[in-house]
């Protein structure tokens, strides 16, 4: 629980601060008007107005510091889940892509649908939370200056209270963490149910088992969350009878041990008792929230990104994501060769159930040329790839830029230098960050060319639809990369589901043009009667680079005697 508090400690500024005093005044200002009346009660004349005035300021600043204290909580509380979804949004753009794919996308957004909500729903409850703790605290002290003796009975009750509430606690967080956990799980088979569609429909005892495991999964969910809600609830209840159990003690045998118990104390004690019933009750109600927001913390530091910690992201407040869209700027790097000395990569590979490793490897890619990636299916060409464009990091050896080995500092520039389009790509519906000059017209002029004019339409750089055959995506996407203008293109089988007319204009026209306009250009192909092409051929089998000529060279020999799949 204490990295929760540290976490909302770091957000815990301005606005929150006066929510939390107003919350916590409110509460005082509650205590005060039950010692008021209390004292009025005790009274013997019953015309006396010595409490009224006081009473009177205490009843309009309870509903005005209420008022004032809900405002602020619900101002803060929507700048807090804003900034949290957004600062865990840009965590996930500065984690490795390695460790991202490592996790599953499915926990990525169990995480930011579930538990950046938890979290933030803490942030809500803090003001409410000391309100009620003020009104507990504050009623507290009211009744120890009634009597001292009756008071250390009581907080002797209270701390076999808290003590014997710690036990459900726990319970409780166990199996709230156990229904988080299976969360995962159901995430993932809800992607199934999204992406697998065609094909539960198509195999009905492949649809039924799938919707059993679901069932499973759901509940077990249900199960657990009816477990730790019960649990909880039976620690309230059990708060509720000792506050029932002491107001006995103190009714019926207080008067036999105190001397100088009056019928005012007991009377005050009663009332002060009874009243807090509902605060504690409250406080009670919020545990369950933190407990939610601790489990939540957890799972998001098991991902790795440690929302609030420094280095990984430096934004932490909204008005630093407004200064976002202005950071244009984007440094060229003026390069001859780029070299890859000694670089391995390893990985997991579930389908084999086993890991893959890649290299050592030893590769140069120079300016202007056209390099094609050939090989069999998981030969790794694609992971070779992405250690080229720097997305993953090498286990060993190192990515040289004109000779020099590039530092962590510069990657993100280094990033900038190349425009791809992966097999696995993600189209987005608006051209961001390619540039306003006659975006319109330009786009309009590509869709054209790529016979996507008659499907989609631009208006102020978003696209009219997405929802196209695979093909026709891979096109948008294509056009996204040659409006980035960026000095090195990688197409990941981008011909694989182009109709031959397309292939051709990608081969003899697309990557011409590119090579005319300076750019070095990597193609990952199995396209053979497209080889001639390329500049350079460089082959891979086995995570190993068999070969690595230019393409006269590499076109004397037979490129696939062996299939070279791994």
């Amino acid at each position: 629980m204490l990295k929760l508090f540290r976490l909302i400690s770091r957000y815990a500024k301005g606005a929150f601060f006066v929510a939390v005093m107003a919350g916590a005044l409110s509460g005082l200002a509650n205590a005060g008007l039950l010692a008021l009346i209390n004292i009025k009660l005790a009274d013997k004349t019953v015309l006396g107005v010595g409490v009224l005035w006081p009473f009177v300021a205490l009843l309009i600043a309870v509903p005005l510091l209420r008022v004032l204290a809900s405002y602020l909580l619900v101002r803060y509380s929507q700048r807090a889940v804003f900034d949290l979804r957004m600062q865990f949004n840009r965590k996930i753009l500065a984690t490795p892509l390695r460790r991202l794919e490592e996790v599953g996308s499915h926990r990525l957004f169990a995480t930011l649908t579930n538990d950046v909500g938890a979290i933030s729903q803490a942030f809500v409850d803090i003001p409410q939370l000391s309100m009620h703790l003020a009104i507990v605290l504050g009623s507290l002290a009211y009744l120890a200056w009634l009597s001292l003796p009756m008071f250390l009975v009581l907080v002797i009750f209270l701390l076999v209270g808290i003590v014997s509430y710690q036990l459900p606690i726990r319970l409780a967080h166990r199996r709230q963490y156990a229904a988080r956990q299976e969360t995962d799980v159901l995430f993932k088979r809800y992607r199934g149910v999204i992406e697998g569609t065609k094909e539960l429909k198509l195999h009905q005892r492949r649809q039924r088992a799938f919707l059993g495991s679901l069932f499973k999964s759901g509940e077990r969910i249900q199960k657990l969350n009816v477990a730790y809600a019960t649990i909880f609830t039976a620690g309230a209840s059990w708060g509720q009878m000792l506050v029932f159990f002491v107001t006995g003690l103190i009714l019926f045998l207080a008067p036999f041990f105190v001397a100088d118990l009056t019928r005012e104390m007991l009377l005050g004690y009663v009332i002060i008792l009874l009243f807090l019933r509902t605060p504690l009750e409250l406080l009670m109600g919020l545990l369950p929230s933190f407990t939610q927001a601790r489990v939540a913390l957890e799972k998001v530091e098991d991902l790795g990104l440690q929302l609030g910690q420094e280095g990984g992201i430096a934004l932490h407040r909204i008005e630093d994501f407004r200064a976002l869209p202005e950071a244009t700027d984007e440094r060229r790097l003026a390069w001859s060769r780029l070299d890859l000395k000694g670089v391995t990569h390893n990985y997991y590979r579930a389908d084999k159930d086993a890991s893959f490793t890649l290299g050592p490897l030893d590769l140069t890619v120079r300016a202007g040329e056209v390099l094609f990636l050939i090989g069999g299916n998981g030969s790794g060409k694609t992971t070779l790839a992405k250690l080229l464009v720097g997305l993953y990091e090498p286990a060993s050896g190192e990515v040289c830029l004109n000779g020099k080995p590039m530092a962590r500092d510069e990657l993100e520039t280094y990033w900038q230098q190349f425009a791809a389009v992966f097999s696995d790509f993600y189209l987005f519906d608006e051209l961001q960050g390619v540039g306003e000059d006659r975006l319109d017209e330009r786009v309009g002029f590509y869709l054209e060319k790529l016979q996507l004019h008659h499907k989609v339409e631009v208006r102020n750089g978003a696209l009219s639809t997405t929802d196209l055959s695979q093909g026709q995506r891979k096109r948008l996407a294509l056009l996204t990369a040659y409006l980035e203008d960026r000095p090195i293109y990688l197409f990941d089988e981008w011909a694989a589901d182009q109709d031959p007319v397309f292939k051709e204009l990608f081969y003899h026209q697309l990557i011409p043009e590119l090579k005319e306009r300076g750019k070095t250009i990597i193609v990952i192909s199995h396209d053979d009667r497209y080889y001639e092409v390329a500049d350079r051929i460089v082959k891979l089998d086995y995570g190993q680079i068999t070969l690595d000529k230019p393409v006269a060279e590499a076109l004397a020999q037979p490129l696939f005697e062996v299939a070279g799949s791994s």
